[in-house]
């Protein structure tokens, strides 16, 4: 199957978890849930890309089988830190595809970035149940990495809280009668501020999302809209409604995750407090619900929930993210290898917080996504785009003041 829609209702413990991205936020939080509840959950494998201290501290915690770094000069440092426990250490980017092969119930793929596209297709293509918290698999490969999910009766589960939402309420066995699916943005740390005062926003003011705790990144991307756009097109792989039933709505409460419109005037919603162990846990226990220790949510003293329409103008980055899923192709690819080189940039202080959208926006003008319809395409469509917004970066740079 491809998003998963059905499934036996009883399932076989333990279940064993290979968890890609291991020392990241949603990788923490996921290894939070499998230690929680070890009557559930064993582990195969561990994958980091170079924090060995976090990552080697996890592995004396859950023993897994393997234990892997991408970075290869950080090997010799795990290896050390793991001697005499009896798990297998490796290293190098071959090494997570493998992890990724071994033969565990669920593979969590929370790499942040490009890096995660081949062991998550890896993933899929043995089959697996992919609980999915890499944004680049769907906004960079799409229509290849669906194609996988259903050649290889792979089952896709969404992680990310909006998507988790829309799939917890979504009606797949009568699409038609889906009116549109909105999902809600918390309109990160700059909702209110005006361009002016936005043109001089530092990285630290950046990554101090509100309601979130995530990573530098993603932060990012919620401060300027950009994980907002990168979600939608996540969207329109994974609920079949087409582009023009998708919809954002700014939600500064971060209560409602998602929201799910029907025909009949219907409108479901998933609410919950804003904790990423929720939806983890409910992708690890489908088709049943586990207990996550996320804190519980009391309307009564929120009191209010608000939203607002999404401000174009202020976050172009939205609109650059609609009208790539629009044109279709390789043109999203583009948009996140621009964007991942903008936000990098941004946080090394060479460019200011506006020219992240500008030097996406230039980057795509200069390259039309071509079709991807194999890795190796999307790989090169999104070096190429990296290639012409680090130069974009340096053009911006240079004209600082």
């Amino acid at each position: 199957m491809a998003i998963a829609q059905s499934q036996p209702a009883v399932l076989r413990h333990p279940q064993s978890v290979t968890i890609l991205g291991a020392t990241g936020s949603v990788g923490c939080n996921t290894v939070d849930v499998v230690e929680r509840n070890p009557e559930k959950f064993t582990v195969t494998a561990l994958c980091a890309k170079r924090n060995v201290s976090l990552l080697a501290d996890q592995a004396r915690r859950l023993r897994p089988e393997l234990c892997v770094v991408a970075d290869e000069s950080m090997f010799a440092a795990l290896k050390t830190a793991l001697a005499g426990t009896g798990i297998e250490v490796a290293a190098g980017a071959q090494a997570v595809i493998d992890a990724a092969r071994l033969p565990s119930d669920i593979v969590v793929a929370a790499i942040v970035g490009t890096a995660g596209l081949r062991p998550t297709l890896a993933a899929a293509r043995r089959g697996a149940v992919v609980a999915l918290a890499n944004k680049e698999c769907l906004v960079s490969a799409g229509e290849l990495m669906m194609a996988e999910v259903r050649a290889h009766g792979a089952t896709l589960l969404p992680v990310d809280s909006e998507h988790s939402a829309i799939f917890q309420v979504f009606d797949f066995d009568r699409v038609d009668g889906v009116e549109k699916v909105t999902l809600t943005a918390s309109g990160g740390p700059f909702r209110t501020w005006d361009i002016a005062r936005m043109a001089a926003v530092t990285p630290e003011q950046a990554c101090a999302h509100p309601n979130w705790d995530m990573g530098a990144k993603i932060s990012i991307d919620s401060a300027t809209m950009m994980n907002k756009g990168l979600e939608l097109i996540e969207a329109y792989h994974l609920f079949p409604v087409g582009h023009q039933r998708l919809e954002t709505l700014v939600h500064p409460q971060s209560v409602i995750h998602s929201m799910v419109s029907y025909v009949d005037g219907s409108v479901l919603a998933q609410l919950g407090a804003p904790d990423m162990r929720t939806p983890i846990a409910y992708a690890l226990s489908w088709p049943q619900r586990m207990h996550a220790p996320s804190a519980r949510l009391s309307l009564s003293e929120i009191g209010q929930l608000t939203f607002e329409a999404p401000d174009i103008a202020r976050f172009p980055a939205l609109r650059l993210a609609g009208e790539s899923l629009r044109f279709g192709g390789g043109a999203p690819t583009v948009l996140n290898g621009a964007n991942e080189v903008a936000v990098t940039a941004f946080l090394e202080r060479k460019i200011g917080f506006l020219d992240i959208a500008g030097i996406v926006e230039q980057t795509l003008q200069l390259l039309p996504g071509a079709p991807v319809d194999s890795l190796e395409n999307v790989m090169a469509l999104d070096g190429e785009a990296r290639r012409v917004a680090r130069l974009e970066v340096d053009r911006v740079a240079a004209a600082r003041p």
